[in-house]
């Protein structure tokens, strides 16, 4: 199988991307997601995104996390909104279809200005607070992220049974209590 790709980046996550307009991907194909996005022995990346054709909209992005599964993503959304410029599918403003539904978004240079829809409630969770921005979003205050188990802790997280089958994501804040200016 030979497929075309690119490969863009946001703000730290990278992604593979792919033009498939002729709907050529097999979608179902999860281990196919898998190979790309591993880091060893694919082209690796953060998530793969398919561009796709919608009535409706501009285009439809399809977005896969690298284990596979789907969710929104707003650094892959901001990613598929520049690509489908490369592609010529828009020019400035869009409107697109992802999987939590409706996004509006403006490209101006290289800067994309994403509208993400509202976060209508953050619920506690232990001493930890959950919400879903499109994508679950497991949230931890921590003291010291860089001497935090961050990747230990995130893996037992995502993969608590609560959060099952799909997994959540994970994110640790470090609370800043003083601002120190120069």
């Amino acid at each position: 199988m030979e497929l075309t790709f690119h490969k863009y980046q946001g703000t730290g996550n990278d992604f593979v991307m792919i033009d498939d307009r002729t709907e050529a991907v097999d979608l179902r194909n999860l281990d196919l997601v898998r190979k790309l996005c591993d880091r060893k022995f694919g082209i690796g990346a953060d998530g793969l995104i398919v561009i796709r054709n919608h009535a409706d909209f501009d285009f439809e992005m399809i977005y896969f996390n690298a284990d596979g599964s789907q969710s929104m993503c707003g650094n892959g959304a901001r990613c598929a909104v520049a690509f489908s410029s490369y592609l010529g599918m828009i020019n400035g403003k869009t409107r697109f279809l992802a999987i939590d539904g409706p996004h509006e978004a403006v490209l101006t240079g290289d800067q994309v200005e994403l509208l993400m829809g509202d976060v209508k409630e953050i619920s506690p969770k232990a001493n930890d607070f959950f919400v879903n921005t499109g994508s679950p979003h497991h949230i931890r205050f921590v003291d010291k992220a860089k001497e935090y188990p961050v990747f230990e802790e995130g893996k037992a997280i995502r993969n608590d049974i609560d959060y099952a089958p799909g997994g959540t994501n994970v994110n640790f804040v470090e609370s800043v209590s003083q601002m120190r200016f120069l």
